[in-house]
């Protein structure tokens, strides 16, 4: 697993050991940025089941200026600090090791322009979706990724859905701030 594209291009990021984390491949997040754009003029990042932290590191290499990884297992929290470390990117990334229904509870008001769900499969990202509305800034976009056959909901508060994309068992869903 490695950074596709930005200043980070190419550096591998390390998983935490065992199986209760599942990356986004490089593909599917190479595939993603095509639909959201190549590169970012600025933006605060929002990462919640954040895991590796590619998603956010991504982000930050195609131009966001920083980003708040969450992630509720502290080996997979101490791996995105090791891993925004190796990218050059440690100043630039908060890593908060909670819950994400607490952290969304405690974020405070708008500001995030991209944001990225990717929880368990069997959790799935509705209440996660639910909680965001003011959260965000206005023009924001949501990247859901999900089970392919089990998309989340087409109107969370707050948002429209714009996209659905799959790839092989990944679907991913994406919203934009209405």
């Amino acid at each position: 697993m490695r950074i596709v594209a930005g200043e980070a291009r190419g550096r591998r990021l390390q998983a935490p050991p065992g199986q209760a984390t599942r990356p986004t491949s490089d593909k599917v997040r190479g595939a993603l940025f095509n639909v959201l754009g190549q590169f970012f003029e600025g933006g605060r990042v929002l990462d919640l089941y954040a895991g590796t932290g590619a998603l956010a590191l991504e982000a930050l290499s195609r131009g966001c200026e920083r980003a708040v990884c969450v992630e509720a297992d502290r080996r997979a929290a101490e791996c995105i600090r090791r891993n925004a470390g190796a990218c050059g990117m440690a100043g630039r990334v908060e890593v908060r090791c909670e819950p994400v229904e607490r952290a969304l509870a405690r974020l405070g008001g708008g500001a995030f322009h991209l944001v990225f769900l990717d929880p368990p499969y069997e959790v799935g990202p509705g209440a996660a979706l639910a909680a965001l509305a003011p959260l965000l800034a206005p023009q924001a976009t949501v990247v859901a990724e999900h089970d392919a056959g089990a998309p989340p909901p087409d109107d969370p508060p707050g948002l429209a859905l714009d996209a659905r994309r799959t790839w092989g068992s990944t679907g991913i869903s994406i919203y934009r701030r209405r």
